[in-house]
């Protein structure tokens, strides 16, 4: 008996061994250190110094522009998938959890990728943007390569943005996390995806004539939330506005606004672009044009509609439209502005998913389970005094509000939206990284190094937009 103990005895010390050894191999303290003279901080910024050097780029001169608008809804319940038509036996829904993976069941209203075109000075650029959740990183690239190999134009030549609207397109994504969110993989709905936003795309190139463009905006505070915080935080009520009209008349409006496109819960099974698509059909009502809309910074942000649901939808984008066309209708359109396009190139942090408060996973670990890579991009884009700024995350709202007021005196107007075509997590202002909540716990792959990174990168490249010479011009 007592040799029978022995072993047991014996067995449970080895079980222990293990659990700590498998403990010391898969998790280390979190990583608390600021990203000041880290070697993928200092490489990126020289990239950004290199870029700043590069000012005389900016154009000043007449605009051409023009407009591609491609539907994105797939057709369900088809014999065998047949992705170039956009035929599918099934499709998950993109964006809530709890559907674990359920096939989407019909349509509410139809998905859209759409497009504007600029050219000033014989430099072209686009900005699309989708009714989809984000647009997936291998879905970018597909549409990049192909819009460069049939186009000639360049990566950092196109703003990528999408609706963020959790009722879109989904089996996009391999692996545990994005399937989580975005069901179970089905190859083919990158191939509809991407095949239609390169057509979207090509046909806003080709589509290119004289035109006037302007910006503008209002506010919203009563439609937005932060949700991360509630009272005790900062909401950023802008909702940015660009405007575009040819000289034949033919328009579009480019939109941002930070409010979770959340209307519609987990349980609506049916695709819908939620009150970003209820917005846009409301401008093209009333404009007779073409409307986009773009996630601004939702990372902190959650929509406050006046009720839920279908109604809730077209409330909340019925008014922001109407305030739209107002602002609109007034706003002064010029075809002779500055323009510029630039995008950089980032080096990330390590990933440092949390296990606890205190405790990580190692990188090695980490890469197993989230599907991102080490290197992203943030772009801007700047037309007259306006500068975009794009970013691979749910950025928070909050951090765009500080990084306006920031860079106020440098005579433009900024703008953060998100999901650029990549997506590196939630990034939020990194003192509330000791919250346990969904933001800041399991959604901040790259720790607490990440918010103050990419605030000092964007305040940078606002600083590189503003001091822009156009061609010429000096």
């Amino acid at each position: 008996m007592r040799k029978a103990w022995r072993i047991v005895g014996k067995l449970g010390l080895a079980g222990v061994g293990l659990l700590v050894l498998a403990l010391v191999v898969t998790v280390a303290p979190v990583h608390r250190e600021p990203f000041g003279e880290t070697t993928y901080a200092v490489r990126t910024l020289e990239r950004l110094e290199i870029l700043a050097a590069r000012n005389g780029e900016a154009q000043q001169g007449e605009l051409r522009a023009g407009f591609g608008k491609v539907l994105l809804t797939p057709t369900l319940g088809a014999v065998q998938d047949d992705p170039e038509r956009g035929h599918f036996r099934a499709v998950p829904l993109a964006g809530y959890g709890n559907r674990a993976g359920r096939p989407a069941t019909g349509v509410l209203d139809d998905l859209w990728v759409k497009a504007v075109a600029w050219e000033v000075g014989g430099r072209t650029g686009v900005v699309m943007s989708a009714d989809a959740l984000i647009i997936p990183r291998e879905v970018a690239e597909r549409v990049l390569q192909e819009v460069e190999r049939t186009t000639g134009l360049s990566r950092e030549r196109v703003y990528l943005g999408a609706t963020h609207t959790h009722c879109g397109i989904g089996g996009w994504g391999e692996g545990m996390v994005a399937e989580a969110f975005a069901g179970g993989f089905v190859p083919g709905t990158r191939i509809w995806m991407a095949g239609q936003m390169v057509k979207a795309i090509g046909a806003a190139l080709a589509d290119l004539s004289p035109a006037a463009a302007g910006s503008g905006g209002f506010e919203a505070p009563e439609l937005t939330r932060n949700r991360l915080v509630g009272d005790q935080g900062r909401i950023d009520p802008r909702f940015s506005l660009l405007a575009v009209r040819q000289a034949d008349g033919d328009r579009a409006v480019i939109g941002a606004y930070a409010a979770h496109s959340t209307v519609l819960s987990g349980r609506v099974m049916e695709f819908s672009g939620d009150y970003p698509g209820a917005w846009q059909r409301a401008v093209e009502q009333g404009t007779g044009g073409m409307a986009v809309f773009l996630s601004a910074a939702v990372g902190s942000h959650a929509p406050k509609p006046p009720e839920g649901g279908m109604p809730g939808v077209l409330a909340m984008g019925g008014s922001l439209a109407a305030s739209t066309l107002k602002v609109v209708d007034a706003m002064v359109l010029t075809n002779r502005l500055v323009w510029d396009f630039r995008t950089l190139a980032v080096e990330l942090p390590p990933l440092q998913p949390r296990v606890t408060q205190g405790w990580r996973l190692r990188e090695w670990v980490a890469r197993r389970l989230l599907p991102v890579q080490p290197t992203t991009w943030i772009q801007y884009l700047r037309l007259g005094d306006a500068v975009w700024l794009s970013t691979p995350c749910d950025y928070s709202g909050e951090m765009s509000m500080a990084l306006s007021e920031a860079t106020q005196g440098l005579g433009v107007t900024t703008t953060v939206t998100s999901f650029n075509g990549d997506y590196v997590g939630y990034v939020v202002p990194s003192k509330y990284y000791g919250m346990n909540t969904y933001e800041t716990q399991v959604m901040a792959f790259f720790g607490p190094q990440l918010p103050d990174y990419f605030d000092a990168l964007l305040k940078g490249l606002v600083k590189v937009a503003a001091a822009a010479t156009p061609a010429g011009a000096r």
